[in-house]
Order: C-alpha cells, then structure tokens, then sequence
C-alpha cells in the first residue's frame, strides 16, 4: 500500500516541508534523493547526472538570462522615470488620469523587461509618491502600482512563457504570440476599474491642475511624448519583431533585448562601467536563483514521474472528467494553481505543478498554448495574493512609511478579482490566444 502510492506521499512531504518554511531548492532536491533512493535504489544515482545535464544544455533556457539582463538594464536606464511623467502629463487632465499612466507604462515596462520585481520597485518609488501627493487615495495607489508591475508576467516578453513552454514543450513564439491579447485585456479591466472609481468616487483620484497642465502642452507635449515611448517601442519591435518575423528565435531575440537595452541606457546617459558590473552581478544571482530550482525540480520530476506519480495523477483527473466533464477539472486545476498561489512563488508552481498537469490536461483535449497562457494568467495573482506575494513585499520595501500592509492588501483585491475576470474571458474566449499564433505562423 505504501510503495503504491509512494508519488502521493512524496508530494505530501514536498507540500509540509514548504509550508514549514524549508528552502524550495533544498526541499526538492532533498524530497527526490530519499524518495529516489526508497523507489529505485542506488540505481537512481546513474540516472540523476543525465537529467541535470539535459537542463545546463537546453539551449532555450538561455533566454532566461539574456530576458534578466535586459530588464535589469533598462531598470537602471531611466527609462520609466521619463515615461511615468510624461504619460502623468497626457492623461492627467482627467480623474484618474495619473493612475491610468502607471497602468499604461507598467504594460509598457513588462513588454520591455519581463520582471515583475525589477517594475515593481521602479513604479513604486517614482509613482506611489506622486498618487498620495495629488491626493489619491492610499489602496488605489498602491493597488494600481501592484497590478501595473505585474503584467510582465503575461506581455511578452515573459520570463515564466519561456520556462512554461520550455516545460510543456510548446513553441515559445506561439505563447508570445498567444499572450498579446490576453495581456491587453488584463490592461482593459484594470483600466476600466480605475475609470469607474474615478466616476464613482472622484475625491479617490484627482485629475493633476490646470496650472501644472499648461506648463507643457502641444507641440513640446507631442515631443515629449514621441521621445518616452520611442525606446520601449523600439525595444518590443526588435525583441518581438525579430521573433514574430521569422529572422530570431526566442533566444536569440532576447540577445538582441539585451544589446538594445544596453544601447538604450547609453543614450540616455546612464550607462557606466559600475552600473554594468551592477547589472551582470544582478543577472547572475537571479538566474543562478531559477537554474538551481530547476535542477531540484528536475530532480523531483525524474523520481516522480519514474514511480508512477503522473499516472496517479491522470487516473485521479480522469475519474473527476468521466464523472463531470473536462472542463471540470480544468476548473479543479485553475482553482489548485490560484490557491497554491497564495503560498508558493511562480517558478517553484512552474517548475513543480505544471510538469504533472499540463501533459494531463493537453491529453483532455485542451490546446496547448490555450492552456499555457491559462496557466500563466493564473499565476499572474499569485504575485498580488498574500500572505506570499512578492509584490506585496517589493511595494512595501519602497512606499513611505505611511502606507501600511494593510493598505496594500485591501489595494490589491479589486484588482485580483479583476485578474479572475481576465483568467475567465480567456478561458470563455479561446481564440484571444489561439488566433494570433494561427495567423502568424499558421498553428
């Protein structure tokens, strides 16, 4: 009976020792050692080596750090800090405008750099500051700068559809592809939520003064605007362009982010041989952070998968689907990965979950890149769900001392059930993701 169900107590032990608080790395890797070595013997130490291996050689993973690199240079560019004041400008004169702004470059910023945390902190030492000192209110702010840094997780380029796709085995220019309108549908709502508070409750965010308004308007405000969204624009027509053209694969694409990102912070002035050094140094640790995940996921998946956990689980899910259909357990799924959002980091869900799953669901007869962009909208909340989510704690690190966790909290829910509503579109509507990618590249 034990040894039956030795997969299921693996994940169990897996589960506790996370919540405990144990190191995710070490608890994968721990976790599949002594569950390997119970299943399979000193065998296990012969097939481990050759899983590793194939992670450290997989060509594809090798946009993750040229993705990081980019984003992290255009962090240090200046780039939002132009582009936040000068979109404040173009939509301050309406209720709500400055908040509309930090939406409008945050989907920006997340289709230039791809990392949640690098936009977080930007927007919210540059943006929180100016809500609370014209006036609005202290969860909109922080709400709205949470949310905002959040969507590089879904616009391409995205870190989490490069490891996704690399997982599921899926095109990752498919995903980008599939992406787009998702994306510009989570940018609708939580613009649509912004416009009906700011009717609903206009003391909640003041439109910028008239004075401050005509100190820069028509021709130098059109200037001012063609000279902030240039660099982003230019950075998505090279990164994504190259991609969806057919001239760069996804990884060779992310080297040309890279160089133009780079290229972007010298024009501006703010390139240096220390901000480099600070770059790079930054590139390592965030990715040696994600490699080393994966080789413990990897390692956890070999011990799984070899004791016959993915079949547990299919029979499991296909029970649940004889009895209620399929797209009841796609609703189990979505709900698992939201509620596990609450406690766990987007990569250890990638690296951990959706290894099992996703070759289940696809079996049911989902499609592929449908159900990666799902599983990636999904795990977008779980940056804004606490009592874990790295949103939460990047904004909190940066906002003044007057704004406290539980402004952030009660901030970010709105935008969370906007999120939701974003997740149920897509799933009601299928062809926001599929149709792009069938146009392009005729999948």
């Amino acid at each position: 009976m034990f040894m039956e169900y030795l997969p299921a107590w693996m994940f169990l032990a897996l589960t506790i020792l996370l919540m405990i608080g144990f190191p995710v790395t070490f608890t994968l890797m721990g976790t599949a050692l002594c569950f390997g070595l119970i299943g399979f013997g000193w065998n296990f130490f012969n097939l481990l080596p050759l899983r590793i291996w194939g992670v450290m050689t997989n060509v594809t993973l090798l946009a993750v750090p040229l993705f990081v690199f980019m984003g992290v240079m255009l962090e240090r560019s200046g780039l939002a800090e132009e582009l936040l004041d000068t979109m404040g400008l173009l939509f301050g004169r309406i209720k709500g405008g400055l908040a509309i702004s930090v939406i409008i470059v945050g989907a920006l910023m997340g289709a230039s750099t791809g990392i949640v945390g690098a936009t977080v902190v930007t927007m919210g030492l540059l943006a929180v500051p100016t809500m609370i000192k014209r006036g609005y209110q202290y969860e909109l702010a922080t709400g709205t700068v949470a949310a905002s840094g959040t969507l590089g997780q879904i616009i391409p380029p995205s870190i989490v559809l490069v490891l996704i796709g690399d997982i599921v085995g899926v095109p990752v220019g498919d995903l980008f592809m599939g992406a787009v309108f998702p994306g510009l549908v989570l940018v609708s709502l939580y613009i649509f939520y912004i416009v009906s508070v700011s009717i609903l409750k206009p003391q909640w965010a003041p439109a910028i003064p008239q004075h401050e308004r005509n100190a820069l308007s028509g021709v130098m405000l059109f200037k001012k605007v063609l000279r902030a969204l240039f660099p982003p624009l230019f950075l998505m027509l090279a990164v994504l362009g190259s991609i969806f053209a057919g001239i760069a694969s996804p990884t060779e694409a992310a080297a040309v982010g890279a160089v133009g990102a780079t290229f972007l912070t010298v024009i501006n002035r703010r390139f240096s041989m220390k901000i480099l050094n600070e770059v790079m140094h930054a590139t390592m640790e965030l990715t040696c952070m994600v490699f080393i995940i994966l080789v413990g996921a990897a390692s956890f998946g070999l011990v799984f998968r070899g004791m016959g956990g993915d079949e547990l689980v299919r029979e499991f899910l296909g029970a649940i689907a004889h009895a209620h259909g399929k797209w009841f357990v796609l609703f189990i799924v979505m709900s698992l990965i939201f509620v596990i959002g609450f406690f766990l980091d987007f990569i250890e869900i990638t690296f951990i979950h959706v290894p099992v799953l996703a070759p289940i669901m696809i079996e049911f007869g989902f499609d592929p890149v449908w159900f990666c962009i799902l599983i990636a909208v999904n795990l977008q909340t779980s940056f804004m769900t606490p009592p874990f989510g790295f949103s939460l704690f990047y904004l909190k690190a940066v906002t003044p001392p007057s704004i406290t966790t539980g402004h952030i909290y009660r901030g970010i829910t709105p935008f969370v059930f906007f999120q939701l509503l974003g997740l149920i579109i897509v799933i009601l509507f299928p062809i926001l993701v599929t149709w792009l990618p069938r146009v392009v590249f005729g999948n």
